[in-house]
């Protein structure tokens, strides 16, 4: 066989490998070794989220923030050590919570199957099921996931896309992680149940945009009054607001409407219009019934909930979701 022909054949051979390591990701994983588990996740879900609802927008945003750092493992649940410091540990990830909430549905199946589920498979149940409890769209989750054994703070800050992305940083970002730039607006629109402390998050465009001690000029000016009778000082970081005034319980088109009107939150907000790309995706959604940012909301989760996953023989299944077995 020819040089060609032979590299040829061991390029092939990685692809059989890496498409029968994407197969094992599938519908149905659990079927036979734990056939109650999805229904363990839903019925927990369906029970506690009425009653604290702004868990849903924490569950969504944990789920994506394990995604976008070694891939949908579960590193994001992993405690800190005495020799390593944890994603959850890491700055962006400091106002994470629901970690107890995935720590308890993790009990409830180990009870009836002991390491048999992954806490990475859990955390991409819940957070859809916790969105759809609240009224938002429901995304197919496959399973098959396998739970990570590395967590680093520094990676989390590597990999998160900031608050102060502007937009070709957060397009690049979001390719890094084969997603695209209809993903990255459809993404954004999670934030319509969010909320977001002043400090880090948003005060910078408040008080020192620039350094100099001025106000982000792209802001609002009536809805950066509103902020600053929120956020008194630079330095707040206990008061929290909401991403979507009026409507951050309702998963809606709401926070797009504000987006045009130059009220994101965020710089990431804002810069969501700053692109051509950016305000034409908008725009569809906004001319278009809601059930079409629901449709496409839930291709581009589904879509980010395979990113990087380790299934087969990689990773491990966890007893406990916060140490690795």
């Amino acid at each position: 066989m020819g040089k060609i022909g032979y590299v040829g054949v061991i390029f092939l051979g990685v692809l059989a490998f890496l498409g029968s390591v994407q197969g094992q990701l599938k519908f149905g994983f659990y079927d036979q070794t734990c056939p109650n588990a999805e229904k363990i996740v839903q019925d927990y879900v369906k029970k506690h989220i009425p009653n604290a609802p702004s868990l849903a927008a924490a569950l969504l945003r944990m789920h994506f923030h394990d995604c976008f750092v070694r891939g949908c493992d579960a590193s994001v649940l992993l405690n800190s050590s005495s020799t390593n410091t944890a994603e959850k540990d890491s700055p962006p990830n400091l106002t994470l919570r629901g970690f107890g909430f995935i720590e308890t549905v993790k009990s409830l199946i180990e009870a009836q199957c002991p390491g048999v589920v992954s806490c990475a498979d859990i955390l991409s149940l819940v957070a859809r099921d916790s969105v759809v409890t609240i009224g938002g769209p429901f995304w197919r989750v496959p399973t098959g996931r396998r739970d990570g054994t590395v967590s680093n703070s520094t990676e989390a800050l590597l990999n998160l896309p900031s608050p102060f992305f502007n937009f070709s940083t957060l397009q690049a970002s979001f390719a890094s992680k084969g997603l695209n730039v209809s993903d990255l607006v459809l993404l954004s629109g999670g934030h319509t149940i969010g909320i977001a402390h002043c400090n880090p998050s948003f005060a910078t465009r408040l008080y020192n945009f620039t350094g100099r001690g001025d106000m982000d000029p792209s802001l609002d000016s009536e809805y950066a009054e509103v902020l600053k009778r929120k956020c008194k000082v630079p330095t707040d970081n206990t008061t929290i607001f909401e991403m979507d005034p009026g409507s951050f319980r309702t998963f809606d088109l709401s926070y797009y409407r504000l987006l045009l009107k130059r009220r994101g939150l965020f710089k990431s907000d804002a810069a969501l219009t700053s692109d051509s790309a950016g305000r034409s995706i908008i725009n569809e959604l906004l001319n278009a019934p809601v059930s079409k940012f629901f449709d496409e909301f839930a291709m581009s989760m589904e879509k980010m909930g395979r990113i990087e996953v380790k299934t087969g023989a990689y990773g491990e299944i966890r007893r406990q979701c916060a140490v690795v077995s």
